[in-house]
């Protein structure tokens, strides 16, 4: 009885220590890859709200997510690019006078008058207690490198004896877009403990999920992703790590999954077609990456109401067609692509809803397997994949093209019996199609930029 009940008491202090990032908990090589076992699903600022989002609107976007979303998978609140400035701007960034917050070993802290909760150093704490209060999981993104003002002015980086962030950094190969960080240097004395500095501070938010920007394009920064990795592991609490933006060079593909749960495959996708006939294009050299735990990524959804105070074009509903949106959708699910969803939550019309809420959509989007591209030609697409728990075949048709066409898939290269008849549904409209016995094909007529997702049994 007491040997039980010493247990019990052992067993709940290393899960408190796990949960709160208490340091003595290091996690072994590539157990990151049992946290996002099947591919995130969630909110990001960025769409909306560009460098700017306040604490109000994340707790909006949190309380619709948990009312409305999270019963069917959606999990993730993401604060994005830039919350450690007080004065950014819409439709770019402030980088004439930013006004930075750091503590005093040179770490990016939220700034307060945009998120009064992280007063008196607090952080992102309550702001994570709240998300995590409904069931949700909070996230935030971040620049690779180390602030250049705590280069500047020397700042101590924490956990080393007497070395300063000068000592640890270099401008060389600095961000080209946003110069906000040097780039630390990896092997230097002290590039290790600055890392872990922050990911420990993020742990004791309770962060469970961070985008690091910078670190997979232009350039991919082999030696910051494997510091960024090492910090995570030894912080003491699950994060998710997705890299960030694309284009991820495919001969890194090893690299990368052997370090990060996810990772961009293109640059920000917006509103516009031709983002989402390049992100179809460019998927083709990712389908043998995807895997539970690694998930090569397709970038944020620009659907809903977006660009509230964004980075990119005026406020606006998207500007992508209906027959535009179930294609982007259609693609993003049957690829397996985490799903971050970055128009504004609270308002959502039925129909974007319908969208994030297709209970069989999202079972194909979870369970499935052997993601393969049948063919690619002339901007028609066939791509499948399969349940393997139920034998459930899925396909995907997409007419990228500027012209009305028939989109075809061989019934045998989806493994089955041509001679037998096979029930067959619109995922979309819960319509029921019949295919003819003896029939080796399934076709439909598809207007341009239009899609179908198929389930067949």
């Amino acid at each position: 009885m007491k040997k039980s009940f010493l247990l019990s008491c052992l067993t709940a202090i290393l899960l408190t220590a796990v949960s709160c990032g208490e340091a003595g908990v290091r996690f072994a090589p590539g157990e990151f890859k049992t946290w996002a076992q099947t591919p995130p699903m969630g909110w990001n600022s960025w769409d909306c709200y560009g460098p700017t989002v306040e604490e109000s609107e994340v707790y909006a976007n949190a309380d619709y997510m948990a009312e409305k979303l999270l019963k069917y998978g959606w999990e993730y609140i993401v604060v994005d690019i830039r919350w450690f400035v007080e004065n950014d701007k819409a439709g770019g960034y402030n980088q004439t006078d930013p006004r930075y917050v750091l503590d005093e070993w040179g770490r990016y802290m939220p700034a307060v008058n945009r998120f009064p909760s992280a007063a008196g150093e607090a952080g992102f704490k309550h702001i994570a207690d709240y998300i995590h209060a409904k069931g949700l999981k909070f996230g935030i993104h971040i620049m690779r490198g180390i602030p250049k003002v705590a280069v500047e002015q020397k700042l101590p980086v924490k956990g080393t004896d007497g070395i300063t962030a000068d000592m640890i950094s270099s401008p060389e190969g600095q961000c080209a877009w946003l110069k906000d960080n040097y780039t630390v240097v990896a092997d230097l004395p002290g590039a290790q403990e600055y890392y872990n500095s922050i990911f420990d501070l993020y742990a004791s938010w309770g962060v469970d999920f961070v985008k690091v920007d910078d670190l997979s394009a232009p350039e991919y920064h082999y030696k910051e992703v494997e510091l960024i990795r090492n910090a995570i592991d030894q912080c003491g609490r699950p994060m998710v790590l997705s890299t960030s933006p694309g284009d991820t060079p495919i001969e890194s593909a090893g690299h990368v999954a052997a370090h990060a749960n996810m990772w961009r495959m293109v640059g920000d996708v917006w509103d516009l077609w031709r983002d989402i006939v390049h992100v179809a294009r460019t998927a083709q050299n990712w389908y043998p990456y995807i895997a539970s735990g690694n998930w090569p990524d397709c970038d944020m959804i620009p659907l809903g109401r977006i660009s509230i105070r964004g980075e990119r074009g005026e406020e606006r509903m998207t500007r992508l067609t209906r027959d535009e949106q179930y294609t982007l959708m259609t693609l993003f699910t049957i690829f397996r692509s985490p799903l971050m969803f970055g128009g504004d939550l609270p308002s959502n019309d039925d129909f974007t809803l319908s969208l994030l809420t297709n209970e069989e959509v999202l079972r194909m989007h979870r369970e499935s397997s052997d993601v393969r591209q049948l063919y690619q030609e002339d901007g028609l697409v066939a791509i499948t994949s399969r349940n393997s728990s139920t034998g459930e075949v899925y396909l995907a048709l997409l007419n990228l093209s500027e012209e009305p066409a028939a989109v075809a898939a061989d019934l045998k290269e989806l493994g089955l019996d041509t001679a037998s008849e096979h029930g067959v549904v619109n995922l979309w409209t819960s319509e029921k199609w019949d295919i003819a016995a003896g029939g080796d094909k399934i076709s439909a007529d598809l207007a341009p930029h239009a899609s179908v997702l198929l389930k067949l049994n």
